[in-house]
């Protein structure tokens, strides 16, 4: 534990380390360098000063785009990664592709630790280039680089395992260990105010496809949890300046589902899946907006410490649930605002299977469904209802009458319509 405490206390440095090493690549070679890990995620940039970093072709949309997202798209890491820089030990110069959005020459240098490529040292190429002399010096500082980012790797892929077994804990005494674990390897940073943000489903089954925490803002760390049956999703802990504000988790949320939605774009078929999930819901007579988004975010509520994380993670999951099922909390739902869901989604499954209101929840009666949740949503005022809908309000009187005949429910009774308004929601679950 003392080695994860001194490696967790190095993480402030790396950044700034990151970026001196950036800067002497760039004062080394003239030109501007910018770094990235091998998923093409920004980590640094130098602006070298020089007439030619003034010249707009400099800033091509490829360089840019990095820069301001700090991120490439796939289809940029794949045309670069065209030219085997995932193989090279040595400088490799790409040629300029207007087409591609790449105006200016490239020399890639690989970012290497003990034989594994872990980043890549971009360069704008020039004229006169650096000559070999140069780039054997540049190569040096990228070694010390890949030196750092397997530092940093493993750092945290120690702070991702602390924070997994603090969450996944099936008994107290389990928890309590994990938490003294995750409090020492963190710090003094573990003290402040903290809240948990989950992300479902994450788009990738490989664990190794997560964000680095160090590209999420204002994250502490990371990890992937099972999701339902096969899916899996993602844990983010985020360190907040104090306890009234949730800002800082809802940008870390929002970033997160950029991410989710660069990798669902990567892995292809998001469309389809999406579809899929509204076809399934459709079919099994869910109320309409079932399964509403492909992916969401949720937020818990803030703690002071660590101890009751394994609490703010579950907020964080019904939150996501609630907005996969709700479009109007999504995509990114707090805890402290998804209203009754706080307790629906707190159900054991069998409950979304009231024998009383099953008949009303098969396909055929998927309109008188709709009808019965969109009149307790409006209070059971008819004249909001039938405007809602957009139906006369004898067809509403008619369709209200079919629901009591179908679930033998009385909807003048408060409590039956208590009953009926919660299977309705939990279905969406």
């Amino acid at each position: 534990m003392r080695e994860n405490a001194r490696v967790a206390a190095d993480f402030k440095a790396f950044r700034a380390d990151y970026q001196e090493l950036v800067d002497e690549i760039s004062e080394l070679l003239g030109v501007p360098a910018t770094l990235e890990n091998r998923d093409f995620e920004l980590i640094a940039f130098g602006a070298y000063d020089s007439e030619d970093e003034l010249d707009p072709s400099a800033l091509d949309p490829v360089r840019t785009r990095s820069i301001l997202t700090r991120r490439s798209t796939a289809t940029v890491r794949s045309w670069f990664e065209g030219f085997g820089i995932t193989r090279a030990t040595g400088p490799v110069r790409i040629p300029p592709s207007p087409g591609a959005g790449v105006y200016r020459g490239r020399i890639c240098l690989p970012v290497r630790h003990r034989g594994v490529v872990l980043g890549y040292v971009w360069l704008l190429e020039g004229d006169p280039g650096p000559t070999d002399a140069q780039l054997a010096a540049a190569m040096a500082v990228a070694g010390r680089i890949g030196a750092l980012l397997a530092d940093e790797a493993e750092a945290g892929a120690g702070l991702s395992r602390e924070l997994r077994a603090v969450l996944t804990a099936e008994s107290g005494w389990q928890r309590d260990m994990a938490v003294a674990d995750l409090r020492t390897a963190l710090g003094p940073r573990a003290d402040g105010p903290h809240t948990l943000v989950c992300v479902a489903p994450w788009p990738s089954a490989d664990p190794d496809d997560a964000p680095a925490a160090r590209t999420i803002p204002h994250a502490t760390a990371l990890c992937t949890l099972p999701w339902g049956a096969a899916g899996q999703s993602l844990a983010l802990l985020v360190r907040l300046r104090t306890t009234e504000t949730s800002a800082p988790a809802l940008a870390a949320a929002t970033r997160l589902l950029k991410e989710a939605e660069g990798a669902r774009q990567a892995a292809g078929g998001a469309a389809r899946g999406a579809g899929a999930r509204v076809a399934a819901a459709v079919a099994a007579g869910l109320p309409a907006g079932a399964g509403g988004a492909a992916v969401a975010a949720g937020i818990g509520e803030t703690r002071t410490g660590l101890a009751e994380l394994g609490t703010v993670w579950q907020e964080a999951t019904a939150a996501a649930r609630a907005a996969l099922a709700e479009p109007r909390f999504g995509p990114v739902a707090q805890w402290s605002r998804i209203g009754p869901y706080r307790l629906l989604t707190a159900l054991p499954p069998q409950a979304a299977h009231d024998r009383v209101v099953g008949p009303l929840l098969s396909p055929v009666h998927r309109e008188l469904a709709r009808t019965a949740e969109v009149f307790l949503d409006c209070a059971g005022q008819a004249g909001r209802t039938a405007s809602e809908l957009g139906i006369h309000r004898q067809t509403l009187y008619y369709r209200l009458s079919r629901v009591e005949q179908l679930t033998g429910l009385d909807l003048d009774d408060g409590e039956d319509r208590l009953l009926l308004h919660m299977a309705l929601k939990r279905a969406r679950l």
